[in-house]
């Protein structure tokens, strides 16, 4: 063994020199190197979930919002004209009951029919009337002699008691018989005259000028005095046809505008090309309050018969100017419980619900008389949830007939 080998007992032959031991502020320092990366990619990653989660709230925020298109409204013509649709109606309308009951014998006329006032339409038998009316004549032949009778005996003793021969109590007595039976007269006289226009009842007869428009009766048939509760109870159904009504509703802004007398053309789908020209004659002069709407009416005559009550009209109204006036989509109106509304984007993407007043209404496009100004973007497709308020994402129209894509 060498000098060297004794000097260092621990030292052997493949091991190693000793390591020299960790100096404490460099193992202090490695700590905080790590603490501090540790502390970057957490914030790293803290940083990038926040940023993951606004995008996420961002997107799911715009994927809510509905996709609207919007276009500025078109300017209208000065509105000195606009077309309402119009109910026709008879000038008179009456369903023809019987006043007596009894058996159909014959009617003359079928529907279709045009009769004048006064015409024999039907004929009733009623033999139990016939019996009823000779009863109550033969009680007022017997009223009339009971009468006669104490007529007389009240003279006579009114004669007779001047000179004493019967004594007053009597002679009133034959008095008030002779009041009472006379009134009995009265009464009978009255029964015998009821059944009698009761009788002259079996004689259907025409109230009015006019067409028949439904019969619901045939020979044989019992009928039923009185109006019934059903349709079926009619003998025949009548019009005046002479003179038509047409009612329109007129929108309110246009309501100072209709006077009475004034001149207004109607046309008629199945008159192509013809006009036809009424008077307006009345209004309701109240509003509407759930349409918002005038009630006028306007005659117009149908001596030619070309006209059908009970077929719809265009009725063509002119008024002066009344302003500026716009012109948007159909599909554009919204209805709501408080009236119409019309969607707008304010803002870039904020939607607000506009009350309008309209005007014509052709059914592609409606004329809007007030409520819109130039400026203003129209949703042109609003969806029925729509809410003043909402947020909505703006595309350009071809992108909103594609999905929004």
């Amino acid at each position: 063994m060498t000098q060297e080998s004794k000097s260092n007992p621990n030292q052997s032959e493949g091991h190693a020199p000793d390591q020299k031991p960790i100096a404490p502020g460099t193992a202090v320092f490695g700590v905080i190197l790590v603490l501090v990366v540790a502390g970057i990619l957490a914030a790293v990653g803290i940083l990038y979930r926040l940023h993951s989660n606004d995008v996420l709230a961002k997107t799911t925020t715009e994927l809510a919002a509905p996709t609207v298109s919007v276009a500025a409204p078109r300017p209208g013509a000065p509105v000195d004209s606009f077309t309402l649709p119009g109910n026709v109606a008879a000038f008179t309308d009456s369903p023809i009951y019987a006043r007596t009951s009894g058996y159909l014998t014959h009617w003359y006329f079928d529907i279709g029919a045009r009769v004048k006032k006064g015409a024999l339409l039907a004929e009733i038998a009623t033999p139990e009337l016939d019996q009823q009316l000779a009863q109550a004549e033969a009680d007022l032949n017997t009223a009339e002699a009971n009468a006669n009778n104490a007529h007389i005996q009240a003279d006579r003793y009114a004669g007779l008691v001047k000179s004493n021969a019967v004594s007053q109590q009597d002679t009133d007595t034959f008095m008030n018989q002779a009041s009472a039976t006379a009134a009995a007269v009265k009464s009978a006289q009255a029964n015998v005259q009821r059944l009698r226009e009761l009788q002259s009842f079996e004689k259907v007869y025409a109230p009015f000028d006019g067409v028949i428009t439904s019969r619901n009766i045939d020979i044989g048939q019992l009928i039923n005095a009185g109006a019934g509760q059903t349709g079926a109870s009619e003998l025949f159904h009548m019009q005046a046809v002479q003179t038509l009504r047409v009612y329109a509703s007129v929108p309110q802004v246009y309501s100072q505008n209709m006077k009475r007398g004034s001149h207004i053309d109607l046309t008629f789908p199945e008159h192509i090309g013809k006009t036809y020209q009424g008077t307006l004659v009345r209004t309701a002069d109240a509003i509407d309050p759930v349409s918002r709407t005038l009630l006028v009416e306007i005659d117009v005559d149908n001596r030619a018969g070309e006209l059908l009550p009970g077929s719809l009209a265009q009725v063509h109204f002119k008024t002066p100017n009344a302003g500026t006036t716009f012109i948007v989509p159909a599909e554009a109106i919204m209805f709501r419980r408080e009236g119409l509304r019309i969607g707008t984007v304010v803002n870039g993407n904020t939607a607000h619900l506009v009350p309008v007043v309209i005007g014509d209404d052709d059914g592609a496009k409606v004329q809007i008389v007030n409520g819109l100004s130039a400026s203003d973007h129209i949703i042109q497709n609003p969806p029925d949830s729509l809410i003043d308020g909402e947020k909505v994402q703006v595309v350009s129209a071809a992108q909103f007939a594609t999905g929004g894509k």
